[in-house]
């Protein structure tokens, strides 16, 4: 029988490909942007363990099952809970990773070297995006088992099996979302020309989506579902799914959705449930593949918006032109 392999040009185009995700990587893990990174994120995590820790009791009084994954979700009166943290201040990561990673290149006039060599030209992209996830998913695995350990310390519970799962789909969900904005950042740095304007644009997106698009959600839906006057009783439920509906449009509300049931086993249901839906439902926690099932539409959701984000970037780089 004919053996089958791949042509020259493919096999060097594979290996090109490898030896710019290597030094993509390399650059990535030796540069001081993400050393600084790295410690501000340390400081965040410790800091919101510290915060979980003086106020574990209280939760563990509240409830005696699931203590350890309250970790993740238990803050103090002054500090955010290292769920907070990550949905907040993570997209800055993506952002850092992404929005120089074509434009500087271009800037420096090494992006015509490496177009040059011989390479398909969709491995550069390829491999910068490759590249910024592997190191977004080596932190939060850092800062995960950072948090596990010293928390185990801490409070002396070990995690049960269902808990450990817990956090591991977290934190592969936290990689996803950092993943979107990523993308992002990296479609910026491929249309700027400037790495200051890229960043920028990101920030801006980031900080619209963040803090302010749950007051153009609601702006909106009581625009069309006025909950005010004698109508607005009837209102109240198509106001509330539009509301939601918008707010979803967000990474920063997926985000926040998926993270609070999965690590939460007491969440039984995502959005309004009515009183008859509550009719003859037992009290209790759900089990991990009930919660999955879920958040399942949001990280099919987050998936398809960083596909889409890198589709973009990528479809912009190709269309380019790489002068000498």
């Amino acid at each position: 029988m004919a053996r089958f392999s791949a042509s020259e040009p493919e096999k060097s185009n594979r290996k090109g490909f490898w030896a710019l995700y290597r030094k993509e990587l390399a650059d990535h893990i030796c540069s001081k942007r993400l050393a600084i990174l790295f410690v501000l994120l340390m400081l965040i995590t410790t800091a919101s363990l510290a915060g979980a820790v003086s106020s574990i009791s209280d939760a563990v009084t509240d409830s005696s099952q699931f203590v350890f994954i309250k970790l993740f979700t238990t803050g103090s009166s002054s500090i955010y809970s290292f769920a907070t943290f990550i949905a907040f201040l993570g997209p800055l990561v993506g952002i850092s990773l992404g929005f120089d990673a074509v434009n500087n290149e271009r800037a420096q006039g090494t992006l015509n070297r490496l177009a040059a060599q011989p390479i398909y030209r969709d491995a550069i992209i390829n491999a910068k995006f490759l590249a910024g996830a592997t190191v977004i998913v080596l932190l939060l695995a850092a800062l995960g088992l950072y948090l596990c350990g010293a928390g185990l310390l801490l409070i002396g519970i070990a995690p049960s099996f269902e808990e450990v799962l817990r956090i591991v789909v977290y934190l592969l969900f936290s990689a996803v979302y950092l993943s979107v904005w990523l993308a992002l950042s990296i479609l910026f740095s491929v249309i700027c020309r400037h790495a200051a304007t890229a960043a920028l644009a990101a920030i801006s997106i980031w900080l619209f989506l963040t803090l302010f698009m749950s007051l153009v959600a609601n702006g909106i839906a009581n625009l069309v579902f006025p909950t005010s006057g004698i109508e607005g009783y009837a209102n109240l439920m198509s106001n509330y799914e539009l509301d939601l509906a918008l707010n979803r449009i967000s990474p920063y509300y997926l985000y926040s959705e998926a993270a609070t049931t999965i690590l939460n086993p007491s969440v039984r249901s995502i959005g309004i449930t009515t009183m008859s839906q509550m009719v003859g439902a037992l009290a209790g926690y759900l089990s991990f593949g009930q919660s999955l099932l879920l958040v399942w539409p949001h990280l099919v959701v987050m998936a398809a918006l960083a596909i889409a984000g890198f589709a973009a970037a990528y479809i912009c780089f190709m269309r380019q032109e790489i002068r000498a």
